[in-house]
């Protein structure tokens, strides 16, 4: 007998359609029913790669004895995090004003107007290791709300004013300075791992949106320590059990302080934001290694997060047979039978001879570099690579026979933004048509399919027929939607030079300052002004695992800004970050995508508009120079002769010289010689 969850299109949501427990969605409905009935509400938010989510749902939401309690006291809400980050916000600043910490599976007890009074995470259930059982919390809770109705609404007011407080904002007057880029590198360097790469101790996260700032600041300043940090980091996380060695990609972070054990879910957002770190690492430095991991990480998305309609899924679980990790662990013995003769030398580089890392198997990484490893065996490095390309793909066709992890396949948003830009970056970068095609046919399926309507919805899913095509979107979209979706067309028209993608990114920033611009705070709400009434209006103002909206917007704004010489644009960027430039230097890891901002709107940006006469492969030797190098502030535009011009300033009255492809190098419209030369051209970029 399944209960209304049935009815979702939330993979995680669909997990809980067979519990016992009475689980409503959030919406009115529930709600509603909590002020008939006079009961307290129970609000569960997790997500579908929370291995703490499916233990709790095990122990306790499959239970009928606890579901039944569940059932008789409460009105039960169920909530997926990624389809409801308003919902995730405001009850995790809940959580931890009441806890002191947060995460994930919440749960919260509110009262039937929505407003918290108790809040906790994972409870297990009976009382263990001094956290107090489920059901106890339940029969006290319910009891509190029965017979201590004065403490407990008390309580709820107490929760609500503090919540309300978290999402005021004044507006900004701190003068936005270099300044404030050189304090947060300085931090950052005091915070920075010297002995493993990173910043902080365990459990330590990639913070790829950190390593892009300090990227940024060493293309600024060339200050050796910031290219230091920068690559220990890269190299660490590359070289340990955090990257999937055999099939590419990053886990979610590591447990240790070594890059090796990983919590092994694979989210959508890690693997777009650090491609794009490795990415920039390449361009900056010719390693060929960080070249490898952008491509490996990339092909792994369009192999196993890909939806034939051209969305991108949402993560892979971390479990597989009830364990967490199984799918990716191995024994020296499962690769003797994947690999045979070659066995013994490919434990040795994946460090498996060297014994069981976790829970009796071996999580694949790489103690020493192919070339170290070569070196020290003799071997020719060009045949140890050789071997090792063959044994990958061997040992991943061994895996592919296992039992794989569950797979969220809706599509969000802004996480679709998010690699879309890695997608046309990667694609430009590397001359990879391949990549190209993949954003471009992203970015067409996010314009047809999350704006069925106009408004930027924020979730998409296949139908349960599965047809070609055929899903469902929902769920009006949030700043951070549309600031991701914005900023990943804008790079994909650089990558294609197709007009529709620019044109798209203007009209969804007119919409998305209509709807989430709030005139009192010079800045930004998340929800937008058209959404349900919820206990506060969220505003999130730290880059988390994702970027804040409010970053995200900044970022588009300002290349939009150049992009069309609108300086209403610029603006309210500058307004946002005003709003946060008094505390950034003081936690530098939560303000990476606005310090990445901020560096854009302090540098001399530049903007390269090149125009062909015939056809686009005749302009490669011009583009050819913008892959040589790390130009994170360059703006690219192109168009055939005599186009474009009504697109954007930039291409206005730009004839190709002597009938051959010229490039016009501008600083904020203030353009230099035009060339056709690839050699001037590059003089042109660096001067």
């Amino acid at each position: 007998m399944t209960n209304r969850l049935a009815a979702e299109t939330s993979p995680y949501l669909l997990q809980h359609k067979d519990n016992p427990v009475d689980w409503f969605a959030w919406g009115e409905e529930a709600l509603a029913e909590a002020k008939r009935l006079d009961k307290p509400i129970l609000l569960s938010v997790g997500y579908s790669a929370c291995h703490w989510c499916h233990v709790m749902e095990h122990e306790s939401f499959e239970d009928a004895d606890t579901a039944a309690l569940m059932n008789e006291r409460y009105v039960n809400i169920k909530v997926d995090r990624e389809e409801r980050p308003d919902i995730d916000a405001i009850y995790m600043q809940a959580v931890q004003a009441l806890t002191g910490r947060g995460g994930w599976p919440m749960t919260v007890f509110l009262t039937p107007e929505s407003k918290p009074f108790y809040a906790g995470t994972y409870f297990p259930p009976e009382d263990r290791q001094g956290m107090p059982g489920f059901r106890r919390i339940l029969g006290a809770v319910a009891d509190a709300y029965r017979d201590r109705r004065p403490d407990v609404e008390r309580a709820a007011a107490d929760v609500q004013t503090r919540l309300v407080a978290l999402t005021e904002v004044r507006p900004g007057d701190q003068p936005l300075a270099v300044a404030i880029l050189d304090a947060a590198f300085e931090q950052l360097e005091r915070d920075h791992d010297d002995d493993h790469g990173g910043f902080g101790a365990a459990p330590k996260f990639p913070q790829p949106m950190t390593l892009d700032f300090l990227l940024r600041y060493y293309q600024r300043t060339q200050q050796p320590a910031a290219l230091e940090i920068t690559e220990r980091t890269l190299r660490a996380m590359a070289a340990g059990g955090m990257y999937d060695q055999v099939g590419g990609g990053f886990h979610r972070y590591s447990t240790d302080d070594v890059w090796l054990v990983p919590h092994f879910e694979k989210m959508l957002y890690d693997n777009a934001l650090l491609a794009r770190a490795y990415l920039g690492a390449y361009q900056t430095t010719g390693d060929a290694a960080y070249r490898r991991i952008v491509e490996e990480t990339l092909d792994y998305v369009l192999r196993e997060m890909t939806d034939p309609a051209g969305g991108f899924y949402s993560s892979q679980d971390a479990d597989s047979e009830g364990e967490e990790g199984k799918f990716f662990l191995w024994t020296a013995a499962e690769i003797e039978a994947a690999l045979g003769e070659d066995a013994g030398l490919i434990a040795d580089f994946y460090g498996v001879s060297a014994g069981a890392n976790f829970e009796g198997r071996s999580i694949l990484h790489t103690p020493a570099s192919a070339e170290r490893f070569a070196a020290d065996r003799g071997l020719a490095l060009p045949a140890l690579e050789a071997t090792l390309t063959a044994a990958k793909r061997a040992l991943y066709a061994a895996r592919e026979q296992r039992v794989h992890p569950a797979r969220d396949d809706k599509v969000i948003t802004a996480w679709n933004g998010l690699m879309l830009r890695a997608f046309a970056e990667a694609g430009l970068a590397l001359d990879s048509e391949r990549y190209r095609d993949a954003a471009v046919r992203n970015a067409d399926f996010l314009l047809a399919e999350m704006r069925p309507q106009g408004r930027l919805l924020r979730t998409w899913k296949r139908d349960s027929s599965g047809a070609a095509g055929g899903g469902v979107a929902k769920l009006q979209g949030y700043l951070e939607d549309y600031g991701g979706l914005i900023d990943g067309l804008i790079a994909t028209y650089a990558a294609s030079f197709e007009a529709r993608f620019l044109k798209a990114a203007m009209t969804l920033a007119a919409e998305m300052l209509r709807l989430f611009w709030d005139g009192d705070a010079n800045g930004f709400f998340d929800t937008g002004s058209d959404h349900e009434e919820l206990i506060t209006r969220p505003r999130d103002l730290y880059d988390n695992a994702t970027p804040a909206g409010g970053s995200l917007a900044a970022t588009a704004l300002f290349r939009l800004a150049v992009l069309t010489d609108n300086v209403e644009y610029e603006r309210r960027a500058v307004a946002g970050l005003r709003s946060v430039a008094t505390v950034v230097d003081q936690a530098p890891t939560m303000f990476g995508n606005f310090l990445a901002a901020l560096d854009f709107h302090l540098a001399p940006s530049k903007e390269l508009a090149i125009v062909w006469p015939g056809a686009l492969a005749e302009a490669a030797p011009l583009l050819a120079v913008v892959r040589d190098a790390y130009r994170p502030n360059l703006l690219l535009v192109g168009a055939h002769e005599g186009e474009g011009g009504d697109l954007t300033p930039l291409l206005r009255d730009r004839p190709a010289r002597e009938g051959r492809p010229t490039a016009y190098v501008c600083e904020r419209f203030v353009c230099g010689a035009p060339t056709s030369d690839p050699a001037e051209l590059a003089r042109q970029l660096d001067a």
